[in-house]
C-alpha cells in the first residue's frame, strides 16, 4: 500500500467577492528564500471588529434573494409569503447600522486557517477577541454570554467575550477566516446521532432523516440553510463539519470521494432531503413548504465501529462573513448594502388580522382568543410582559418558596424575549422571540396559578404545554422568529424594566406594543398547529 496524504477537505476555489478595509498592517519580509507576512496584531484587531460589525447589521446577497425567490414562487403559501416579506423588510431595516437584524446577537466564533509564512508575534487569540469586544461594547448589540464562578453561580460576562476561536495551520503566506454570530436558537439546533453501518443504506437512510427533520422544528426560525453530514473520524469532526457547512464555507468540495477520504458533496441526497423539508408541510414557520431555502449533505470517513451523523442550520439571521489577510492587505466578504432592492412594490396579500386588545382584563382577552381557531393571524395591541429563562427561574423559586406570582405574570401576556440595547433617541433596541421550548417545564406551574395565561414566543413546544393549556385555558402565541430589527422600529412603543434588573438583558420588562403579529399556535382547546400539519 503506498501512502496517500490530502487535505481532508479539499474546498476548489472561492468565489467570495471581498472589500479591502486597509492596506495598512501587513508588509512581506525576506528570511532566506521565504516571504513572511508580517502581520501587526491591530490589523486582527480591525478584522475582527469590521467583520462582527459587518455581519451584525447585514446579510449575504444570496441568502436574501432566496427570501425573495419565496416571494416568487406561486407554490409558496400565504405564511410563506409573510414571514419572507418580514424577513426582507427586516433586512432593510438592520442595515442602517442601528438596530441589529436579530436581538440575539450571538456568541462569537472565529475560524481561521493561519499559513506557515504568517507572523504575528503574539497570541492571535487575544487580538481578535479584542475586537470582537470592540464591536459589542461599541454597537447596539446584546450581551448573551454567561460565565460560570461556582458550579451554580452563574455572571453575564457584560462584553460577549469569551469567543470561541479556533486557528488552524495551512502551507502558505495568507491568512484565513471565517466568522460568525452563532446564536442560541439555531445552535441549540445541532444534533449528534450516534449510528451504525446499518444506516448506510436508501431504505435506512430516508427514513432517519424523515424523523429527525421534525426534530429541527421552527424554534431556530426557518427558513435553514440546513446541513446534514454522515460519517467522521470524530463525533468533534462532524460536528464541525456541520457548522461550517451551514455557513456554505464547504460550498465547493467535490461531489464525489476517494481512497484519501476525501469530504465530498452528495448533491442527489440533497436534492432528495430538500424535498423532504417541503413536503413536511413545517415551511418557514407557520406552515407550507419553506422549512429550509437549500440543503448541504456532505460525506465523511469513519472508523468502522462509528458512524456518527451530524445535523445543524444556519438560521434566518444567516450571520456569516469570511475575512483575509494577504499581502494586498486586509479583506472582508462583502455582504448586501441594499436589501431594499429585493422588495416587492407591495406586500403580499393576506387575510385581515384579528385586532386584540392587551389592555383589558386577562379574562376578556381570554375570552375573545377563545373563539378564533388556531392559525387566525392576530395583531396584538397594548401591554406585554417580558421574561425569559433566568426570570422564570426566580419566579418559580418564588413559588416554591411560598410567595405569591407577581400580579404583572397573572395581568398580561408574557413574550419569552430579551433584547439588545437601545439605540439613541429610540424607544427599543432589536427585541424579536426566543425560543419558547427552554420555558415549557413551567407553563403548567404558572398557569396553575394564574400567570402565563397567554405566552407569546417562537417555535414549536412539546406536549405539556398543550396540555397545560388545555387544563387551565392558556394560549400559546406564536412570533416570526428573526425580524427583531422591524419589531423594534415599528411595533414596540415603550420599554420599562419592572423587576430583576440585576440580570441585565434577562431582567422582567414591560412593554408596550402595537399591531404586533401574531399566530394562535396553542388554543384552550388542546390543538396545537404543529400537531396538525
Amino acid at each position: 500500500m503506498d501512502f496517500i496524504y490530502q487535505d481532508s477537505y479539499p474546498v476548489q476555489k472561492d468565489d467570495t467577492q471581498y472589500r479591502k478595509i486597509s492596506s495598512d498592517y501587513v508588509k512581506i519580509e525576506k528570511l532566506g528564500d521565504r516571504e513572511i507576512l508580517t502581520v501587526d496584531p491591530k490589523g486582527l484587531e480591525l478584522l475582527a471588529e469590521t467583520a462582527m460589525t459587518d455581519v451584525s447589521f447585514m446579510l449575504r446577497t444570496s441568502h436574501l434573494e432566496k427570501l425573495k425567490a419565496i416571494l416568487d414562487d406561486p407554490e409558496a403559501t400565504d405564511n410563506d409569503r409573510f414571514v419572507a416579506y418580514n424577513l426582507l423588510q427586516n433586512a432593510a431595516v438592520a442595515v442602517g447600522g442601528e438596530l441589529p437584524s436579530c436581538q440575539d446577537t450571538g456568541t462569537a466564533i472565529v475560524m481561521a486557517k493561519k499559513g506557515e509564512n504568517v507572523y504575528t508575534g503574539i497570541d492571535d487569540a487575544e487580538a481578535l477577541s479584542k475586537g470582537i469586544f470592540n464591536t459589542y461594547i461599541n454597537k447596539n448589540l446584546r450581551y448573551s454570554q454567561i460565565v460560570p464562578i461556582s458550579m451554580f453561580e452563574e455572571k453575564n460576562s457584560g462584553s460577549n467575550l469569551p469567543a470561541q476561536i479556533d486557528i488552524y495551520s495551512k502551507k502558505g503566506n495568507s491568512y484565513e477566516f471565517l466568522f460568525l454570530a452563532k446564536g442560541g436558537g439555531s445552535a441549540n439546533k445541532t444534533f449528534l446521532y450516534q449510528q451504525t453501518k446499518s444506516l448506510l443504506n436508501e431504505k435506512s437512510l430516508e427514513a432517519f432523516i424523515k424523523a429527525k427533520i421534525m426534530d429541527l422544528g421552527t424554534a431556530a426560525c426557518p427558513p435553514y440553510h440546513l446541513a446534514l453530514v454522515i460519517g467522521g473520524t470524530s463525533a468533534e469532526a462532524t460536528l464541525a463539519t456541520v457548522k461550517k457547512a451551514s455557513a456554505g464555507y464547504y460550498d465547493h468540495l467535490p461531489t464525489t470521494g476517494n481512497m484519501a477520504g476525501q469530504a465530498f458533496r452528495d448533491l442527489e441526497w440533497e436534492k432528495r432531503i430538500q424535498q423532504i423539508c417541503q413536503e413536511s408541510g413545517v415551511g418557514a414557520q407557520f406552515g407550507g413548504k419553506y422549512l429550509v431555502h437549500d440543503v448541504r449533505v456532505i460525506r465523511l470517513p469513519r472508523h468502522a465501529a462509528s458512524c456518527p451523523v451530524g445535523l445543524g442550520v444556519s438560521c434566518s439571521a444567516d450571520r456569516n462573513i469570511k475575512g483575509k489577510i494577504t499581502a494586498d492587505g486586509i479583506f472582508v466578504e462583502q455582504l448586501e448594502t441594499n436589501p431594499a432592492r429585493l422588495l416587492p412594490e407591495t406586500a403580499p396579500h393576506l387575510e385581515d388580522p384579528v385586532s386584540i386588545d392587551l389592555d383589558q382584563p386577562m379574562d376578556q382577552i381570554l375570552a375573545e382568543l377563545t373563539k378564533h381557531p388556531i392559525k387566525t393571524r392576530l395583531m396584538l395591541n397594548g401591554t406585554v410582559i417580558v421574561a425569559r429563562d433566568i426570570a422564570h427561574a426566580k419566579i418559580k423559586e418564588m413559588l416554591d418558596n411560598g410567595e405569591p406570582m407577581p400580579e404583572y405574570f397573572k395581568n398580561h401576556p408574557v413574550y419569552y424575549a430579551g433584547p439588545a440595547k437601545t439605540p439613541e433617541g429610540m424607544a427599543s433596541g432589536s427585541f424579536g422571540p426566543t425560543t419558547a421550548g427552554r420555558m415549557d417545564s413551567y407553563v403548567d406551574l404558572f398557569q396553575g396559578n394564574r400567570g402565563s395565561m397567554i405566552m407569546l414566543a417562537k417555535g414549536n413546544r412539546s406536549q405539556q404545554v398543550t396540555d397545560a393549556c388545555a387544563k387551565h385555558g392558556g394560549f400559546y402565541l406564536g412570533s416570526i422568529g428573526g425580524p427583531a430589527a422591524i419589531l423594534a422600529k415599528d411595533n414596540i412603543l415603550h420599554v420599562e424594566v419592572v423587576d430583576f434588573p440585576e440580570l441585565g438583558m434577562e431582567a422582567v420588562r414591560k412593554i408596550t406594543v402595537k399591531d404586533f403579529p401574531a399566530f394562535i399556535i396553542t388554543d384552550d382547546k388542546g390543538n396545537d398547529f404543529f400537531q396538525n400539519l
